[in-house]
């Protein structure tokens, strides 16, 4: 089932989320006892320091990581029901993904790093739809050059390309501007936002920025794991 099959199911439904792991003193809890609920097309914000565990909950949203406790559905499917290839489907099929650090395939100019997950999916139009994507981030003269060929802010709209040309119903976005200056990160921002409106995605986004935060419709903050 896609995500956004039903408006009435929400894009993701926490609860009762933990997250422990081994440490020297014995056991350090990460996340306790998390509960929250995204709406379809809803913009959500989850806020917190370094270290508050933002970037594990991210994580364990999208599969990448496992809970010690809790579930978590997304669109009403439970993914740790699933096997890691179910997970990896699910990725592939309903998520996309910008990070801090781009993740940009190095050997592979902008054009292919765009075209990569519509070729995972044997989109037979992957080149076109690339290309047009990568028009609407303003990059169309770049389409050739490799990622140590574009400066950061370049990165990060290919990266942005690359992750809304599937036009997946769920977008997780962490510290998106984390590596950027001010100005840069606005125009990115920006970019994201209005791509995000156009697509009627839902978005959660990971940041420190509570200037950005407040350009969600609702924000959440995280501290030392909890919610608060």
């Amino acid at each position: 089932m896609s995500l956004s099959d039903q408006s009435n199911i929400p894009a993701i439904h926490v609860k009762n989320l933990s997250k422990r792991v081994a440490d020297a003193t014995g056991e350090l809890t990460i996340l306790h006892n998390i509960e929250f609920t995204v709406a379809a097309g809803e913009t959500l914000a989850i806020v917190g320091a370094s270290g508050s565990g933002k970037s594990t909950l991210l994580g364990i949203l999208a599969g990448l990581d496992t809970p010690t406790e809790g579930t978590v559905e997304l669109g009403g499917v439970d993914i740790f029901a699933l096997d890691e290839d179910g997970r990896a489907l699910l990725r592939k099929n309903q998520l996309g993904f910008v990070f801090q650090s781009f993740q940009l395939l190095m050997h592979l100019n902008a054009l292919e790093n765009v075209m990569l997950p519509l070729e995972l999916r044997g989109d037979k139009e992957a080149k076109q739809k690339a290309e047009q994507m990568l028009a609407k981030v303003g990059l169309s003269s770049r389409l050739k050059h490799y990622p140590k060929y574009l400066s950061g802010g370049e990165q990060q709209r290919v990266a942005l390309a690359r992750a809304f040309v599937t036009e997946p119903p769920l977008l997780f976005a962490d510290e998106p501007t984390g590596s950027l200056d001010a100005a840069t990160g606005e125009s990115v921002i920006q970019l994201m936002f209005e791509l995000n409106r156009e697509r009627g995605s839902s978005l959660v986004l990971v940041t420190h920025d509570l200037s950005i935060a407040a350009r969600c419709g609702r924000t959440i903050s995280i501290a030392a794991g909890r919610l608060i």
